[in-house]
C-alpha cells in the first residue's frame, strides 16, 4: 500500500509525457478565428427543420449530395460508393454507377454526362448507363486527395475543389476521419482547381484554403462562390484567376470574402431558385475549437486522447440560403440534431432536400419558400 502513491505518480508522470510529446500525423498551425455571431440575428434558433419526411436508402447511408438530373431523376451519392437513381418522391430506386470510392460532389454537363468528385478516386466521368471513368487523379504528378466538390461551366470547363493534399481519407478511415484531421491541423493546403476536357489540362485556380469544400458559378459564369469549411467562411473568386494564394496577407482583387464568421461548418453549395444558394452547417462551431486556434501544440494534445473525446461538435441539424451579394434569406434549423450533419440543400418547386454526411435517408420539406 505504502509503494501506491509512487505508482500513481510514475502513471501521471508517463501520462503527460504521452499527451506531450506522443507523434501525431497533424502539423497544427497558429491561426485566430473570426468571432462567432452565435445563434442571434438571422440565425436565432428556429426549428425550420425539425420533423423532416424521409425517403429511405434502403440499407444505404450518407446522402452527401443529391441531385435532379437532365432526366428528371433524383440522384444520391452515398457513401458505400454508389449513386442511386430514383424518382422525385423516392420511388423506383435503382444503382446508377458503382465508383468504388465515395461521391461527395456531382454536376452534370451539357451532354448530360454526371461529373463527379469522388473523395477516394478523384474526378470522374460517368456516362449515362452509369459507367465510370477517371478524368484528373493527380495533378502535376502529385495524388488528387481529396476531390470534393464539382461544377460544370457552360463552355465545358470543370472547376472543382481538392479539399486537403494532407490526409486522404483512403488513407485515413474515411472523409469524416480524414476531415476532422484536416481542419484540427488548419495548414491551408486545400485548392480549387479546372479541368479542361478539351485539352485535358488541369489547372489551379487558387490555394491555401482550408478545407474548399462546395463549389458553384455565379449566375454570369464569371465568378465561384467556394466555401471554406476549416475557417467558417464562403468566397467569391473570379472564374478566370490562375495561381491564387489565399493563405496569407489581404487576398487579391480577384478573390474576397463573401461571408465570414458563419456559426458553422459550412459544407455543400447548391443554387436553388429566384437567387437562393443554399449551403448547410456539417457541426456548429465551438468556443473550445476557437479558442485552441492560435495554440499548436494544444491542438496535437488533442489527437493524442481517446476519439471519443476529440473536440467534435454535437449534431445540430442547420442549413442557410443566401444570395449572391451575400444577403441571408433563409435559415432553417433543427437543435436536436435528429438529422445529423447537414450538407446543404437541393430546392425545386415542391421540395428542399436536405443533404447529410451520415444520415441513413434523404430529409426533406415541402418548399415553403415559393
Amino acid at each position: 500500500m505504502r509503494r501506491a502513491p509512487g505508482v500513481l505518480a510514475l502513471l501521471v508522470a508517463a501520462l503527460l509525457v504521452y499527451l506531450a510529446v506522443w507523434p501525431v500525423p497533424v502539423a497544427p498551425v497558429a491561426w485566430r478565428a473570426t468571432p462567432s455571431p452565435g445563434y442571434t440575428g438571422v440565425h436565432a434558433v428556429n426549428t425550420r427543420l425539425a420533423g423532416l419526411r424521409r425517403i429511405e436508402l434502403g440499407g444505404h447511408a450518407g446522402p452527401e449530395h443529391v441531385a435532379i438530373g437532365p432526366d428528371g431523376m433524383l440522384y444520391a451519392a452515398v457513401a458505400d460508393g454508389l449513386v442511386l437513381r430514383m424518382k422525385p418522391d423516392g420511388s423506383g430506386r435503382t444503382v446508377f454507377a458503382r465508383t468504388g470510392g465515395r461521391v461527395l460532389g456531382f454536376d452534370f454537363d451539357a451532354a448530360g454526362r454526371m461529373v463527379a468528385a469522388d473523395a477516394m478516386r478523384g474526378l470522374l466521368a460517368i456516362d449515362r448507363e452509369g459507367a465510370v471513368r477517371v478524368l484528373v487523379d493527380a495533378v502535376d504528378g502529385e495524388p488528387l486527395r481529396y476531390a470534393d466538390a464539382v461544377t460544370v461551366a457552360p463552355d465545358g470547363k470543370v472547376y472543382f475543389t481538392d479539399a486537403s493534399r494532407r490526409f486522404s481519407p483512403r488513407d485515413w478511415g474515411g472523409t469524416f476521419e480524414a476531415s476532422v484531421r484536416d481542419i484540427l491541423e488548419n495548414s491551408a493546403t486545400g485548392r480549387v482547381l479546372v479541368y479542361d476536357p478539351a485539352t485535358g489540362a488541369v489547372q489551379r485556380v487558387a490555394g491555401g484554403l482550408s478545407f474548399p469544400n462546395g463549389i458553384v458559378l455565379t449566375r454570369d459564369g464569371r465568378g465561384l462562390l467556394v466555401a471554406e469549411t476549416g475557417r467558417y467562411r464562403v468566397w467569391r473568386i473570379a472564374a478566370d484567376a490562375r495561381g491564387l494564394d489565399l493563405s496569407r496577407g489581404a487576398p487579391p482583387a480577384s478573390a474576397t470574402v463573401l461571408l465570414d464568421g458563419l456559426p458553422g461548418y459550412p459544407d455543400n453549395l447548391v443554387r436553388g431558385l429566384d437567387g437562393r444558394i443554399w449551403t448547410g452547417f456539417t457541426k456548429p462551431r465551438s468556443a473550445l475549437v476557437d479558442s485552441l486556434a492560435p495554440y499548436p501544440a494544444l491542438r496535437k494534445v488533442t489527437l493524442r486522447l481517446p476519439r471519443a473525446m476529440w473536440p467534435v461538435p454535437k449534431p445540430y441539424g442547420h442549413v442557410i440560403a443566401f444570395t449572391e451579394d451575400g444577403r441571408i434569406v433563409a435559415d432553417l434549423q433543427d437543435p436536436s440534431g435528429a438529422y445529423p450533419e447537414t450538407t446543404a440543400v437541393t430546392e425545386t418547386p415542391d421540395r428542399l432536400y436536405v443533404q447529410s454526411l451520415h444520415a441513413d435517408s434523404i430529409g426533406w420539406l415541402p418548399n415553403g419558400l415559393r
